[in-house]
């Protein structure tokens, strides 16, 4: 064999169509398109989901569900990454300056993955209720920070 003999299989390729290029071609007058319609004629289209004026299915079916605008500012931490921590006193800004959460986080959530021996202090960050039992059996303290709206403005308050 050499590179020269190559070729395809037989059948594997066939001749494109060259539609409306005669009748003995098999594709010749309508060229495919059928008869009539906004489909046959040139520059004839309509947008995705388009039902000929009746209202889409998309727009017939209720809404479900909410997408949060905020979830890939929102990073998970486990307690395997707190216990490597060489912190006592762990907020936002301390898990950001190590580089566990990136600096586009709003907020973190603390999870119970991993193991933790040491004391340790969170603040100001969520915590899941079986990462809380293992801090809290560990000897540390879980602050939470609750966000209160009085007239219009977030403002954090201190647990």
């Amino acid at each position: 064999m050499r590179l020269n003999n190559l070729k395809p299989a037989d059948g594997s390729k066939s001749d494109r169509h060259r539609v409306g290029r005669g009748i003995g071609s098999g594709w010749g007058k309508t060229a495919g398109r059928g008869h009539k319609g906004q489909k046959s004629r040139a520059g004839g289209f309509h947008k995705v989901g388009f039902e000929g004026g009746q209202m889409p299915l998309h727009r017939r079916l209720p809404k479900r569900g909410f997408t949060s605008l905020t979830r890939r500012y929102v990073e998970v931490v486990r307690l395997s990454e707190l216990q490597k921590l060489g912190v006592d006193e762990i907020d936002l800004m301390v898990l950001k300056q190590a580089g566990i959460v990136s600096t586009l986080a709003v907020d973190a959530r603390v999870i119970k993955s991993g193991e933790l021996t040491r004391k340790v202090n969170v603040r100001g960050i969520g915590v899941t209720a079986g990462a809380k039992a293992v801090i809290e059996a560990a000897g540390g303290a879980v602050a939470v920070v609750e966000a209160v709206k009085p007239a219009g403005k977030l403002v954090a308050k201190q647990k």
